[in-house]
């Protein structure tokens, strides 16, 4: 839930981002190993249990994979929970262990999953999965009602962060129990979402539950005759799979990946793609590494807990280059300030960041470096000049174009005989044999000199690379974690309207408070909360300070409706559980970020409109 958190708080992806959060499972097919009624019809009864652990009355049915009405096949647990809450797959009859498998065609982040069974929750399961596309897998949890009996493990509801928990063992309820797990949690709860530690506990390309044990109904007779013995078999409503995808906090919207094709769900209309756009001047599938022109530093993920986006920095080629690549003696040798150097240098440039003209060329000081014609080539009179020692011909000053000369000849491009020589030839000019100068041509002495003009040098080019690059940091509180924010859920939020309409769900409390944290009790949450200002209050006692608020919807298929995200104000007009004193907050509540003018108009409404 931290990572979709990350996409909302900066929409350009400006600081870390993470594409939206949805269910992995849609659009993918889940595996199993059986489904009821493949081979043949088969019978089945279900109980359920009243609030006093009574037997109600058995349901009974007949499951046949032949009649689309009567199949309960693994896709079922991946249509809309919210649509279709009540499709199920249901194992056959005589698996006593199944397996439910789901392959993706890429790495993803996973964040949470969300069971809900129809028949009792197994005694026994395991999670697991694998980074590798099922060649090795790991395991994620163990559940069981006795950790140690069943897998010799310490259940975590003794010893905080064990990998064993007793938590979603119970037969009951026998139908509609829940089995939620969240892989940020302790001991991981902590830790930047992007680190390679996360990334090894977050990562996946495939998951799968092993299902190791039946469990029947073990509810009370209603009458004194005895009750058939129910059926046992496996049945699962939904398998919520939350994740989002992988793109190293530099994207914040993916696409298909290559030649994956959606398979279709009733009621499904989002699916989770897994090839990032990339932002923060990254690329690859998922942003692992830097554009072609932008690898002057180390690779780097964004960092989760600060929001820094961690960009990659573009190398300084002049402009003459499309791509460079990092070299660790370059970044060690600048004192870890650059590393990048640039490819296959165009325009006739060279140099590690093609800061000048190669040889056979010379800088045109009238144009800017970066311009495509800045390097001129040479343009060394054959005659008049001479062959460098080290080099294969004749050459120019790169930085002033000028020529090296024969003896005696002079001018940039080495054409003409130096004042007091004459004679242009390949061997150079020879010296007039006159008091004063001479004809360049015939060596004919003159009874004066000319005017002479000299050649001035201009100055050597040097590149100048900006070095400094620009700092970024969140406010302490601006940081997350995957459990200090909600999941995005579809939560129907109401909205103040007709003051009538809001004095009509008689509310018999209304607060402004600021979310402090939440806590997963199992069966139940806990939102700690710092009441700021008590607008109503009927017969409990209600003061400022710290209190605890009671969504009944904690756990209904993960979501938190309505959404109370830790860390912000929000008024809050819920109702009074005046038997065990606690405030709850359900569908029916009215939840608002809090403004003040929102908070004067309800507060108008409860004296005007609700007395």
């Amino acid at each position: 839930a931290g990572l979709g958190g990350v996409a909302a708080a900066s929409s350009p992806c400006e600081k870390a981002c993470n594409p939206r959060m949805g269910d992995l499972a849609h659009g993918r097919a889940l595996r199993t190993e059986t489904s009821c009624g493949a081979r043949a019809a088969e019978r089945f009864c279900s109980y359920s249990e009243d609030a006093e652990r009574r037997c109600r009355r058995p349901s009974c049915g007949r499951c046949s994979g032949a009649h689309e009405g009567l199949a309960h096949p693994p896709a079922a647990m991946a249509d809309s929970p919210f649509r279709l809450p009540r499709t199920w797959w249901q194992a056959a009859q005589d698996a006593t262990r199944e397996t439910i498998r789901l392959d993706l065609e890429t790495a993803f982040y996973f964040t949470h999953l969300i069971m809900v069974f129809k028949s009792p929750r197994p005694a026994a399961m395991v999670l697991e999965r694998s980074q590798d596309f099922g060649e090795t897998w790991k395991p994620y949890k163990y559940f069981a009602a006795n950790c140690s009996a069943t897998f010799g493990l310490e259940d975590d509801v003794r010893q905080r962060g064990a990998i064993c928990t007793s938590r979603y063992s119970s037969p009951f309820p026998c139908t509609g129990g829940e089995v939620i797990f969240r892989a940020l949690s302790p001991p991981y709860a902590e830790e930047d979402p992007y680190s390679a530690e996360a990334q090894a506990q977050l990562k996946i390309t495939n998951l799968r539950v092993r299902l190791l044990g039946r469990q029947g109904c073990p509810c009370l007779p209603a009458s004194p005759a005895p009750r058939p013995p129910p059926s046992l078999h496996y049945a699962i409503y939904d398998f919520i799979v939350k994740g989002s995808c992988f793109c190293n906090g530099h994207a914040d919207h993916c696409i298909p990946v290559a030649g994956f094709r959606p398979t279709k769900a009733a009621g499904v209309f989002h699916v989770v793609h897994g090839k990032c756009m990339c932002k923060h001047n990254t690329a690859g599938s998922h942003c692992q590494h830097c554009a072609p022109l932008y690898n002057d530093q180390p690779w780097q993920a964004a960092d989760g807990k600060t929001g820094a986006p961690k960009e990659c920095q573009s190398c300084k080629c002049n402009g003459h280059a499309d791509t460079c690549h990092f070299d660790m003696d370059a970044w060690l040798a600048s004192g870890n300030r650059s590393g990048g150097v640039c490819d296959n240098c165009q325009h006739n440039t060279e140099g590690q960041h093609c800061q000048r003209c190669k040889l056979g060329f010379y800088r045109d000081l009238r144009k800017p470096f970066s311009a495509p014609d800045a390097c001129k080539p040479c343009s060394c009179h054959p005659v008049g000049s001479a062959v460098l020692p080290l080099g294969p011909g004749t050459f120019c000053d790169p930085s002033t174009g000028d020529c090296p000369c024969k003896p005696g000849v002079a001018g940039p491009r080495c054409d003409h005989c130096l004042p007091g020589y004459w004679g242009f030839g390949p061997y150079g000019c020879r010296p007039c044999d006159c008091a004063r100068s001479c004809d360049p041509h015939t060596g004919d002495c003159h009874s004066s000199s000319s005017d002479v003009s000299w050649h001035n040098e201009a100055p050597p080019f040097q590149a100048v690379l900006n070095e400094s690059e620009p700092t970024w940091g969140w406010e302490d509180e601006q940081g997350f974690s995957a459990l200090r924010h909600s999941g995005k859920c579809e939560c129907k939020e109401q909205v103040l309207g007709n003051p009538k309409v809001f004095c009509g769900m008689k509310y018999t409390y209304v607060i402004k408070t600021k979310i402090l944290s939440a806590h997963d009790k199992g069966s139940h949450a806990e939102v700690s909360v710092k009441i700021k200002k008590v607008l109503k209050s009927t017969k409990l006692k209600i003061l400022r300070g710290k209190r605890t608020l009671y969504p009944e919807s904690w756990t209904n298929r993960g979501c938190t409706c309505p959404i109370l995200n830790p860390g912000l104000e929000y008024l809050v007009a819920g109702h009074e559980d005046v038997r065990t004193g606690r405030l709850i907050v359900n569908m029916k509540s009215f939840v608002h970020q809090w403004k003040s003018t929102l908070g004067r108009k309800v507060l108008e409404i409860l004296k005007r409109d609700c007395n």
